[in-house]
Parts: C-alpha cells; sequence; structure tokens
C-alpha cells in the first residue's frame, strides 16, 4: 500500500498527529469534524456535500428528496428499551426528518459475524419491522455479508433512506440567525446512560431505557405550525453539546443556552455525577433540537409539547452574533462557561 502524502491534503496537521483511526475518530467530536473535513469532504467534494447536515436535500422531477446514510455498531446488540435493530431504523428515519422530510424509503445492509445465533438475528430483523412500521417507512432493499468468526462483533447494520422535503420548507445547519430561540424537545442523555448501565453493570435504583424513536411525527406536527424552521438536529453522538457546537461553526454564530433550563431527568444527572461525566454530552436517540425565529418560538414549543414525544420540550436558549462558532452556557451559580466540542466520546458505540 501506497504511503500517503500529509503534505497535499487539505489543512493536514491535525490528521497528522494521528497516522492511524483511533476510537476517537468516530465519536462525533473534533476527531470526527477532522476526519471529515480534512480528508472524506477533499476527496469527495461537491456541492451536495458542502451542507454536512443530517441528510442531503436533492431536487428531483419539480420536488426535493432528503437523502441520507448511516451505520450501526452498537455495543450491546440489545439494551434497556431497544437493541441494534430499531436503533438502525429510527436513526436513518430521524436524520432524514431533520432537514423537515417524510421518510418513506429505506435499505438494509447487514454485516453478519460466523456464529451469531439465529435467534438474535431474528429478534434483531423483527424490531426493525416494527420499528420501520411505526414509523411509516417501507424496507424495500438490502443486502447481506458474512465476516469471519472474530473479525465482527456480532452484527452491524446499515441503513439508508430516502424522503420528501415539503414545499417551501428548506432547514439546514447554516440557517441558524443570531435572535434565533433554542429549543430541545424532551430530557437529554437517557440513551448513552441506558448503555452505560448495561455495560458498567450499574444499578441506579430506577429503571433507565434508551430513548430511540422515531420523530418524523413530532417534527410533521411542528411544521404543521410553521415552516419557518431554520434547524433541526438529533443530539446523537456528542450529545447536545457537539450538535451546538456544529451547528454555530455551520451557520457562523454564537449560541448560549441556559443549564438550568436543559431537562435533564435526575437519573442521567447522578449517572454522570458517580461516573464523571457531563450530561450535555451523553448521547440521545429519541430527541431533537429546534432552532426557530423568536416569533415562532412559543407556537412551535407548544406543539411539541402536544406531541407524545415533545411533552417535556423546553426553551434551553438563544442564537447571538456574539463569539461565532462558540457554545457558552451560564450555570446554576450564575456564572458562564464555554461547552466545546470534545476530542473524541465520552462513551463510544453508542449507536
Amino acid at each position: 500500500m501506497t504511503d500517503l502524502n500529509f503534505d497535499n491534503w487539505t489543512c493536514p496537521l491535525p490528521l497528522r498527529d494521528y497516522p492511524n483511526i483511533v476510537m476517537g475518530h468516530g465519536g462525533g467530536g473534533k476527531l470526527s469534524g477532522e476526519l471529515i473535513e480534512h480528508l472524506f469532504v477533499p476527496a469527495f467534494q461537491n456541492d451536495d456535500l458542502a451542507e454536512l447536515g443530517d441528510s442531503t436535500v436533492l431536487p428531483f422531477a419539480g420536488g426535493r428528496l432528503a437523502y441520507s446514510t448511516d451505520s450501526f455498531v452498537v455495543r450491546p446488540m440489545f439494551f434497556p428499551g431497544g437493541d441494534i435493530g430499531d436503533l438502525a431504523i429510527n436513526g436513518t428515519v430521524n436524520d432524514i426528518a431533520m432537514s423537515g422530510a417524510q421518510p418513506l424509503w429505506l435499505s438494509a445492509g447487514f454485516i453478519l459475524e460466523e456464529g451469531l445465533s439465529m435467534n438474535a438475528l431474528g429478534a434483531i430483523v423483527d424490531s426493525m419491522g416494527r420499528a420501520a412500521r411505526a414509523a411509516g417507512v417501507r424496507l424495500v432493499t438490502g443486502d447481506t455479508k458474512v465476516v469471519d468468526r472474530g473479525h465482527g462483533d456480532g452484527v452491524y447494520i446499515n441503513t439508508s433512506g430516502i424522503g420528501v422535503v415539503p414545499e417551501g420548507v428548506h432547514i439546514g445547519p447554516s440557517r441558524a440567525r443570531p435572535g434565533d430561540v433554542v429549543l430541545v424537545s424532551g430530557e437529554i442523555g437517557v440513551h448513552g446512560t441506558a448503555i452505560m448501565s448495561v455495560r458498567q453493570g450499574l444499578e441506579f435504583g430506577a429503571a433507565i431505557e434508551s430513548d430511540t424513536a422515531p420523530l418524523n411525527g413530532l417534527v410533521a406536527a411542528m411544521l404543521a405550525v410553521t415552516h419557518d424552521i431554520h434547524v433541526l438536529r438529533d443530539p446523537t453522538r456528542g450529545g447536545v453539546a457537539s450538535t451546538l457546537n456544529e451547528i454555530a461553526r455551520s451557520s457562523r454564530v454564537g449560541v448560549q443556552i441556559d443549564e438550568r433550563a436543559v431537562p435533564v431527568p435526575q437519573i442521567v444527572r447522578s449517572a454522570c455525577e458517580m461516573l464523571g461525566l457531563d450530561p450535555l454530552y451523553v448521547a440521545n436517540e429519541g430527541k431533537l433540537i429546534a432552532i426557530v425565529p423568536a416569533e415562532r418560538a412559543e407556537a412551535v414549543l407548544a406543539a411539541m409539547r402536544a406531541h407524545p414525544l415533545g411533552a417535556k420540550a423546553a426553551r434551553i436558549g438563544q442564537v447571538s452574533d456574539k463569539n461565532p462558532g462558540m457554545v457558552v452556557a451560564r450555570t446554576g451559580l450564575g456564572a458562564t462557561r464555554v461547552v466545546s466540542l470534545q476530542i473524541g466520546e465520552q462513551l463510544p458505540r453508542i449507536c
């Protein structure tokens, strides 16, 4: 294999420090961003890729389609409240919905490890079927490969999806504007905490289950109130903090949040205190962040709270022209702190 000439890469310095892939490159933090920005984007450069949102919106036959793909490597395959199967369906449904599109068709690719039990695979596939029906999407094509025992981790799944963007809807990570309001659809950090509870064998005195869920119905309810929504993102890897940093950078704005307004369930807060983690960085799989004009915020928030998946929605901050590209939080003590993008991820392989 020919050695790569790093000097020919775009802004090569960050990647030069990592001659080999490390877990942090898949964590949604700085390392992931550098890998995408300095390696993948220059290699595949085109206008459709430039937005780097959860899905890409493409013109088609007088309308617009949203197209997205995602791969799922969560460990363990089964966890409280879900499994890798429904996570794969909901994850791609949600990525498409974050452009305001109605998801319609999905594909599924399976990488199976020799020795995986048929019972486990059957349970995963059944879960995918139920999740697809609940989200109103159809699995219309797929592929299966098998790797040698010891060369996989049971099963990895890739799902791709296509949806239709309604006329008049223009949502993207670069559309946040000063004065906009930041909303979150519910309590954060639940999925990551559920995964932690299994991996670490932790008991928190109460049951905790993943929040994995399809968000397309919630998005439709929000759009029924107004199409004037600037940004939608689902804060999965890297949590709310990483997602807001990505938005701030894409839109060249500052984001200010009030930590006291962020809904964090006590069980998540306790787990994070025990493990020295920050709930803002813990992964979610059934929550969204919405950035909307201030004059639309109350109507959108009311629509979110009227939907089962947005009952605990909250207003957590605003967009500013100060400190472009940065996220700043006001703490419970009245101080402020910079909520930076982490190098890697607090908990790898959560999706």
